[in-house]
């Protein structure tokens, strides 16, 4: 089970260094656009906010990242727990897939962080 929650955690952490991508370098491009189905004047004036928003992302991705690297269960857990609120967050203020893209696979990952945790204390 450690190295399922050691998965999870890393697909968390690599899929919100993708959504800082998108969000601060991709936002206001064709793809972007396609992914997060915007019009280019949308897009165009809300590029601001959404690099604002990538650049929270890639907090939290290397955030888990320092979690996984020093091996403190807590960290990840924080880290984890802040991935899970902003994706209930966003899934009900913004777009309901952002809480199976964002919220979900964290939930899996911190429950599974939380039961390997517990086995091992």
């Amino acid at each position: 089970m450690k190295i399922i929650a050691l998965i999870m955690t890393v697909f968390v952490a690599i899929s919100h260094y993708g959504f800082m991508v998108l969000e601060m370098f991709y936002w206001n491009h064709p793809v972007g656009q396609k992914i997060f189905g915007l019009t280019p004047e949308f897009a165009e004036a809300s590029a601001p906010l959404a690099a604002n928003q990538g650049l929270y992302n890639g907090f939290l991705a290397t955030g888990l990242i320092w979690g996984l690297l020093s091996k403190q269960t807590n960290v990840k857990m924080f880290f984890l727990g802040c991935v899970v609120v902003a994706g209930i967050y966003g899934g009900f203020t913004a777009k309901a897939s952002i809480f199976y893209t964002q919220a979900l696979p964290a939930v899996i990952a911190l429950i599974l962080v939380m039961l390997v945790s517990r086995k091992s204390t």
